[in-house]
């Protein structure tokens, strides 16, 4: 956890910010936590635990500053809720989820399958793809197993990693 928060910090110095306290708190909650796609809300809670005098606009500004400076994603489900995942060190794009619609489980695809993609349009249009995201929305394998498929309405649920 260290060395990610010590690359972090490099981050924000390079372009002229700081590891405050109150942005190192956040950061390490969300490192505690990263397979949890965290909302705002959860991200203070956690902090606040920690740290109570912070207050929450400055986790939401430090989320947002993060979000700016690519540490970390700013995603939708499709619930309406902003969520914030880290970003992989080991990857060039932002990794791709499968969001079930029937329980709200999201899993994670860590492997980048967009790259001949990205040559084509490259190739065919001179365009330079800088990132990508790819979110597929169905249902889960344990839903399935479940016999959830059936079920009619989504259940908008806390988003969790599975």
């Amino acid at each position: 956890m260290e060395t990610r928060i010590e690359k972090i910090k490099q981050q924000l110095q390079s372009q002229g910010y700081k590891l405050t306290p109150q942005r190192e708190a956040t950061v390490r909650v969300l490192l505690e936590n990263e397979e949890d796609h965290l909302s705002a809300e959860e991200v203070f809670m956690l902090v606040k635990d920690k740290y109570p005098d912070i207050g929450l606009a400055t986790v939401y500004r430090t989320l947002e500053l993060l979000s700016e400076l690519h540490v970390l994603e700013k995603m939708n489900f499709g619930d309406g809720v902003a969520r914030y995942d880290l970003r992989n060190d080991s990857s060039h794009h932002h990794h791709h989820h499968l969001i079930c619609v029937q329980c709200g489980a999201v899993d994670e695809i860590m492997e980048d399958w967009l790259g001949p993609l990205e040559e084509r349009l490259e190739e065919e249009f001179s365009f330079k793809v800088l990132d990508h995201r790819l979110d597929f929305q169905g249902i889960c394998h344990r839903c399935i197993g479940k016999g959830k498929e059936q079920t009619a309405a989504p259940v908008k649920s806390r988003i969790k990693h599975s």
